[in-house]
């Protein structure tokens, strides 16, 4: 699925079909996302850490004597994010940053993949999951029920087909476009709010494409059904890569709809989790592994300087 490989309409049904059945990336999907397991990644000798016996020590008492994590994703958020079909391996940059917390925390970290981000954070809310370590987009109405830990710094561009036949340089060129979306995030609700205000400035409204995972959403770029995909640029930068000669980022450099974004790992409200992860990614920037981590993955410049709690911006 890579250069200017035509997508049957065959195809394309195939994968919104395996995709809605579970939660790991359908076989399809995969040629997106490298094959579902990726040569790329941190030498395990360069994530070795020493267990941090206070950290263990903080962790919940149910974690200590299971001897394990369990961490939540929905499996198509590359590079952080890139899941195998069979719902539980997983590779990335956060899966590399997992296998040095696992080993800091002295505790085994168990991937398991779900079908999108609401089940995600429904999961972590239930009890079911002990954490998300994301990235996942850190606003203060998902809040209410969560704590964010966060670690990056994201922007929302766009995927579009080579050579920009539509001409998309922001936001407020997608009235009457076909736009691409994750069910259930914020460019989700940031794209409706503007098909809004397309009708009222007596424009088509924007024609919204909602989708459980990425490699989907993309998938309908290249095969002409939606004009462009709408997502953090981090993942983007990923699929117009894996693309070849298919699609381009468009809309860099502009806010399109969004103020500072960060994004992080998530754990329930009053979690004890809050501040073991804090403490943990912490001494992971001190040590250098998270610069490895972000530098091997291309994200230098979603890096924070440290990491931090509930950092979303408040209005006022």
């Amino acid at each position: 699925m890579r250069g200017r490989t035509a997508i049957s309409a065959a195809l394309a049904g195939a994968l919104l079909a395996a995709t809605a059945a579970c939660g790991a990336n359908p076989p399809e999907a995969e040629g997106i996302l490298g094959g579902g397991k990726s040569a790329q990644g941190v030498k395990d000798a360069d994530l070795r850490q020493t267990i941090d016996h206070a950290l263990h020590d903080a962790l919940p008492a149910k974690n200590k004597a299971s001897g394990k994590l369990i961490s939540v994703n929905n499996g198509s958020f590359p590079p952080y994010e890139i899941a195998g079909s069979d719902g539980r391996s997983l590779s990335g940059a956060s899966a590399d940053l997992a296998t040095a917390l696992s080993q800091l925390l002295g505790v085994k970290i168990e991937h398991v993949t779900v079908d999108g981000l609401p089940s995600e954070l429904t999961g972590i809310k239930a009890g079911r999951y002990d954490f998300a370590l994301g990235p996942i987009g850190d606003f203060p109405d998902r809040e209410g029920d969560n704590v964010f830990v966060d670690w990056v710094r994201e922007f929302v561009v766009f995927a579009v087909p080579k050579g920009k036949p539509k001409h998309i340089g922001s936001i407020a060129d997608t009235c009457g476009l076909k736009i691409s979306v994750m069910a259930g995030g914020s460019a989700e609700d940031v794209v409706k709010k503007q098909s809004g205000t397309c009708v009222q400035q007596g424009k088509p409204a924007v024609q919204v494409q909602s989708y459980k995972d990425q490699p989907t959403a993309t998938l309908a770029v290249r095969s002409h059904r939606a004009d462009a995909f709408f997502s953090s640029q981090a993942p983007l930068g990923y699929f117009v890569k894996q693309s070849g000669d298919d699609l381009q980022l468009a809309g860099t450099g502009k806010a399109n709809g969004f103020g500072d974004l960060y994004q992080g790992a998530v754990v329930a409200k009053d979690s004890p989790l809050k501040d073991v992860l804090l403490r943990a990614l912490r001494k992971l920037v001190e040590n250098g592994t998270y610069k490895k981590v972000m530098t091997e993955w291309g994200l230098t410049a979603n890096m924070l300087d440290e990491p931090g709690v509930n950092l979303a911006p408040r209005e006022g």
